[in-house]
């Protein structure tokens, strides 16, 4: 009888324990905020509106994401720095700055790597390579709900055509802070010029800066165009934006809500990726439409000129690069 009693008893237990925990996830409420420096005619910000919209829905407003777009606040390493600080705060960046805290990030990023998105996608997703990555990312605070949200391949933006390395001597282009992008800049010839994105079309204009470097899609998205005319096709780096998130914010988010979270930011991904591809050829018909002339340039030339990054990354894997090459070799022989 005391046998039964307190298997009765530990049942009870239990049962209550479930009840608060479910009792305590249907009384949760979180508001995030979420940072990028995207304009609201581009791509990734309607994306991210939409997946913040999901999210609310399928949550009953539990998980409230407020979008921030064209860096209203915190971006780039301020952004990452509230991630890392335990802020209610999403960060969209380009991977190079969970760099800043995991070099290898910046190798994964690096220039003159990925010929295709689905191949960058494919390696970011399967393989334990990348996986290990994320697990060292969440060590510093970082849980890294997307590495994928693809934007097409940076290119230069000038009035001159830029076929080799030598052609970008003088030439101070704009870029974002981050130190991968600067280094690979300089590499490729240029003169590298931090700016933030919202002083870049004036800074343009006025000639404080020569042009820029960017995709077709943010070429049209912003209106590039109108202050210069033609695109080298150097295609050095995939543009591509990561979501991260405190792991002190998501280990305190109930289990069914983080489930909602990290698949709808997950599947965001995959659809942004179908979506750019299909995209690509008509932005570049417009493009071509307000005058911007495109050109082919000497990928190996500039290929050469860039090599050296991956070994100059501070505190960077040794032999990262390579280990990257041969995942990539993989993933493209399973294609063919």
């Amino acid at each position: 009888m005391n046998m039964k009693r307190t298997l009765i008893a530990a049942m009870a237990t239990v049962a209550l324990s479930f009840s608060a925990s479910a009792i305590a996830a249907d009384d949760y409420k979180l508001t995030l905020k979420l940072s990028h420096v995207f304009s609201p005619a581009e791509d990734l910000t309607k994306f991210m509106d939409e997946v913040a919209g999901i999210i609310k829905k399928k949550t009953d407003g539990a998980i409230n994401i407020q979008t921030f777009p064209q860096g209203q606040i915190a971006t780039y390493k301020d952004g990452m720095e509230q991630v890392v600080r335990g802020a209610n705060f999403i960060s969209v960046e380009d991977p190079s700055y969970v760099g800043d805290y995991v070099p290898d990030f910046k190798a994964l990023v690096g220039p003159m790597l990925y010929d295709t998105y689905d191949e960058y996608s494919t390696l970011v997703r399967n393989t334990k390579l990348v996986a290990d990555m994320k697990k060292a990312a969440e060590a510093k605070g970082i849980k890294i709900l997307a590495l994928d949200y693809v934007f097409g391949f940076r290119s230069v933006i000038t009035n001159k055509v830029i076929t080799k390395p030598e052609d970008l001597k003088g030439v101070k282009l704009r870029t974002p802070g981050s130190k991968l992008f600067i280094d690979t800049l300089n590499a490729m010839g240029a003169t590298a010029t931090p700016l933030p994105w919202g002083e870049t079309l004036s800074a343009v204009s006025q000639g404080v800066v020569d042009g820029l470097e960017g995709s077709e899609f943010t070429n049209l998205g912003t209106k590039v165009y109108e202050v210069r005319k033609n695109v080298a096709l150097t295609r050095h780096f995939l543009g591509t934006c990561g979501v991260y998130i405190s792991t002190q914010v998501w280990d305190k988010i109930p289990a069914k809500y983080q489930k909602i979270i990290a698949d709808e930011f997950d599947a965001g991904a995959l659809r942004m990726v179908e979506t750019m591809k299909g995209k690509h050829g008509a932005v570049v018909k417009e493009l071509e439409s307000y005058g911007v002339k495109f050109n082919e340039v000497d990928k190996k030339a500039f290929k050469d000129a860039t090599a050296r990054i991956y070994k100059e990354i501070p505190g960077v894997t040794p032999n990262v690069y390579d280990a990257l090459v041969g995942e990539l070799t993989k993933i493209r022989a399973a294609k063919k």
